[in-house]
């Protein structure tokens, strides 16, 4: 086996791997591609659009050279911000929580008033 053959099986297995990886922790999304560096579509001798995996296409998306990334339908930034929304809710509702109140002398709370 000539070493080109040895180094387009090796990225198969990769590419094959990831995207399963990919199906398997978002179930929702449909895999579509594969993208990569435009330097590394011309060094491995492969063509953008080419379908790499039966029903994935390679597409050339401007990212660092020497990874790829899996291409699908979903919208991983949006699942990332509602996720980052349910934490900053949870952080205000717990100070929220642990809020202390000090009374004055006559019982009811002193007036909050921004430093001046």
């Amino acid at each position: 086996m000539s070493d080109g053959r040895s180094k387009i099986s090796h990225l198969l297995e990769r590419l094959s791997q990831g995207v399963a990886a990919h199906n398997r922790e978002n179930p929702g999304h449909r895999t579509w591609g594969i993208g990569m560096a435009h330097f590394d579509i011309e060094r491995l001798g492969l063509d953008e659009g080419e379908e790499i995996l039966p029903g994935i296409v390679l597409q050339a998306d401007g990212g660092v050279t020497g990874a790829f990334r899996v291409l699908c339908d979903g919208d991983h930034d949006r699942e990332r911000e509602a996720e980052a929304e349910e934490v900053v809710d949870a952080v205000a509702q717990e100070a929220r929580e642990l809020e202390v109140v000090h009374t004055g002398t006559g019982g009811t709370p002193q007036p909050i008033r921004p430093p001046f």
